[in-house]
């Protein structure tokens, strides 16, 4: 009987070790603007149709990074925001990735309100998941990488348990588990 025995030899003559793998994934916060943009117009069609706004200037518009709605009085600014709520989470769009400013007047004795669409992580958000996630005492690292945190470990369970407990603390932001990968 013959057996064969394969051995692997670096440059110098050694025998190289393998690494074991390496698992990763991405935490982002990213919203759709498409579906954002599709719910501001079905918004801005049933304000358009609805007998309470008849002769209203009531609108939503879509800047860089916010909406800005404006209204006649803060009753009509607050319906028209509670319509366009509803026809954001039927797009799958959360709520956590929109933070209110305040309701302040604007010209023509009309209202105005600015919200800001999330989109990344902010880093202070982004350092407070990277403390929990060393509070967990979890054998994984965590790695800040512009608005995005990346969570690496050789035990794809333990990355599964990370994702649990992320889920079931809330850090005020919308999070979405993307890029999994084995290296």
């Amino acid at each position: 009987m013959l057996s064969l025995v394969l051995r692997r030899f670096g440059q110098a003559g050694e025998p190289v070790t393998f690494m074991a793998q390496q698992n990763s994934f991405d935490i982002i916060s990213k919203v759709d603007r498409a579906e954002i943009t599709n719910a501001i117009n079905q918004t801005s069609k049933e304000v358009s149709q609805r007998f309470d706004f008849k002769g209203s200037h009531a609108t939503v518009t879509l800047e860089e990074k916010e909406l800005v709605l404006a209204a006649e009085d803060e009753t009509r600014l607050r319906n028209m925001n509670d319509i366009l709520q509803q026809k954001l989470v039927r797009r799958g769009i959360p709520l956590k990735a929109l933070s209110y400013g305040t309701v302040e007047p604007a010209a023509g004795g009309t209202v105005r309100q600015h919200v800001a669409i999330q989109q990344g992580i902010p880093q202070e958000k982004a350092k407070e998941i990277v403390k929990f996630i060393k509070d967990s005492k979890a054998k994984v690292q965590a790695a800040i990488q512009a608005d995005v945190v990346r969570i690496t470990g050789k035990d794809r369970d333990t990355l599964q348990d990370i994702i649990a407990k992320l889920k079931a603390n809330d850090f005020g932001i919308d999070m979405q588990f993307t890029n999994y990968r084995t290296n």
